[in-house]
């Protein structure tokens, strides 16, 4: 029997970047979706942070993890996957600067952009979240959409350069978590530039129906919010 729960929400970018990483990794794990039960006082016993994507093993001090950067991180070091988190301090730590500048710069802006168009709730703070009229509200989302370009280029130019990948010539974690970013922007029909649609068909070669799979649930959902116009 596997030792790993994941709980997930599937169409959520961040489920999935957890999802591709276990399929990819050949960890053995049972996946349970929660979509509509991280509010249960049961979920909420077990994460007060009321988050997915969500481990539960035994050997962990608290017997569970959130966050995907963290969980792929963990369970790279735990079950030593150099091919996804390579050991050497310079390559590990471009991987973890770019897992870092996604999820503190690029993804903000992100979800500030898709959030609205995907009925997800928006932060404390937002503009989105705030009674402000619907007009304000747009502005500020499209605002977010202009800004996305700058960071979304630094990947090229600096993380990948001239290299297939963040990793080098294969994925590492930093690519599942970058390719995952990249699928939301479908929503909102943003042009992607040629090297990242590229970048994404590499990942899903690459990685084969452990991206597939987790990308078509992801793909599934923007596709059915697009209809409902």
């Amino acid at each position: 029997m596997a030792d790993i729960k994941l709980n997930v929400i599937k169409p959520s970018v961040n489920n999935m970047s957890a999802r591709v990483f276990l399929r990819a990794s050949g960890i053995g794990f049972t996946e349970k979706d929660v979509y509509g039960q991280t509010r249960t006082p049961e979920y909420l016993a077990a994460c007060p942070a009321h988050l997915t994507p969500m481990i539960e093993t035994a050997e962990l001090p608290n017997g569970v993890l959130w966050e995907s950067c963290a969980i792929m991180q963990y369970l790279s070091n735990k079950h030593g996957l150099d091919n996804l988190y390579p050991r050497d301090p310079e390559r590990r730590a471009m991987i973890d600067s770019a897992m870092f500048y996604l999820i503190g710069t690029f993804y903000p802006y992100l979800a500030r952009a898709t959030y609205p168009a995907l009925n997800f709730p928006q932060y404390p703070g937002e503009v989105g979240h705030s009674d402000a009229d619907a007009a304000t509200k747009e502005k500020a989302r499209q605002a977010a959409v202009e800004a996305l370009a700058e960071p979304l280029d630094v990947f090229r130019s600096f993380y990948i350069k001239d290299q297939p990948f963040i990793g080098g010539d294969r994925p590492s974690i930093a690519d599942i978590r970058l390719a995952a970013t990249l699928e939301f922007l479908a929503v909102i029909d943003y042009p992607l530039p040629a090297w990242a649609t590229a970048y994404v068909a590499a990942m899903e070669k690459s990685l084969g129906d452990a991206y597939t799979e987790p990308a078509n649930d992801v793909r599934g959902y923007i596709g059915y919010v697009r209809s409902q116009g």
